[in-house]
């Protein structure tokens, strides 16, 4: 008899073959809803609605440190981006250069966020620019954060306000009343509340005038590809049914190696992108703690520097044992 599991997922070309049917689990019949990622781990986090679902790496590690143990993750990693290099400034600030943000008032949606947490590390470890060094101004209130569900406080040293209800990041951007946007959503959803297009703006500029090239340049100094996305499966559910952590890995796997297929057939995405060139097929995007160690091991050490967790998190704790070896 066939197992009937909820997941909770992303739009993306790595989950697509989930949702769409092409990748099966073996045993299990895996029911898709497709939300914007910022509702999804807000209801995840706050009411475990789905057996299975993607999860925030930071917030499932800062929910690991406080002894929420509602999840197990799996090592698959559905989404990736080179977050640093999104980084929106007004023109007229003199911000020309990333430790021109020394002093500035920048926005985020939520501070706690996979995707601040990779763009602080870039800054701190990259250009020199520590958290303590900029003054954070937070468009999610408690009530629509996921830091409302894991207990989030400010870091010592850190200065966070939260954005008035009748303001949001877009709208400051465009008064003056902020100099950055470190992480822009402007994506409908019910969480976030930017609409403004601020990339288009006469008024707001790249940090990175050449996107494409900080990212490569990151990617080949570092090797990291930031992993923003991971899957977790309920506790209670990984407890009764064992089996199904591994057929759900062996799912996205599948999905992954379909994925990986129509991105190589992409060849105008590799030029652009410069993490491929000519002949060059080298596969960057893999799930499994091996392939990804050296990542997730840098997110965990960023996490306890800026004060997200109390002390280091180890994969031991993110993953199920049985997968450990992936």
């Amino acid at each position: 008899m066939t197992l009937q599991l909820s997941i909770g997922l992303t739009s993306n070309p790595r989950t697509w073959p989930i949702i769409d049917g092409r990748a099966k689990a073996d045993g299990v019949d895996l029911i898709p809803t497709v939300l914007h990622p910022s509702e999804l781990f807000w209801r995840q986090l706050h009411f475990a609605e789905f057996a299975v679902s993607e999860m925030s790496v930071s917030s499932l590690m800062i929910a690991k440190c406080r002894g929420d143990d509602r999840f197990v993750g799996l090592p698959i990693f559905t989404t990736r981006m080179f977050f640093h290099a999104g980084i929106l400034v007004r023109k007229d600030p003199g911000i020309d250069k990333p430790s021109d943000l020394k002093g500035k008032k920048v926005g985020i949606p939520e501070y706690q966020q996979t995707a601040a947490l990779w763009i602080r590390a870039a800054l701190q470890h990259e250009f020199g620019v520590a958290p303590q060094d900029m003054e954070f101004w937070m468009e999610r209130p408690a009530s629509r954060s996921h830091g409302g569900a894991t207990g989030f406080k400010a870091p010592p040293g850190v200065t966070i306000h939260t954005i008035p209800d009748e303001k949001n990041i877009g709208s400051m951007m465009l008064s003056g009343e902020l100099d950055a946007a470190l992480f822009y959503l402007v994506d409908a959803n019910p969480i976030d509340r930017s609409k403004v297009d601020l990339a288009s703006h006469p008024d707001i500029k790249w940090l990175f005038p050449d996107r494409i090239a900080e990212t490569v340049r990151y990617y080949r100094k570092t090797g990291f590809y930031p992993i923003n996305h991971m899957m977790v499966v309920r506790k209670d559910v990984a407890d009764k049914e064992p089996w199904v952590v591994l057929n759900v890995l062996k799912a996205f796997n599948r999905a992954n190696a379909i994925a990986e297929a129509e991105r190589i057939e992409q060849v105008e995405y590799h030029l652009k992108t410069g993490l491929m060139s000519g002949d060059e097929r080298t596969q960057i995007l893999h799930h499994g703690v091996a392939a990804n160690r050296k990542t997730i091991e840098a997110i965990a050490q960023y996490s306890l520097e800026q004060g997200l967790t109390p002390r280091l998190v180890k994969l031991e704790e993110l993953f199920v044992a049985n997968t450990m070896d992936s």
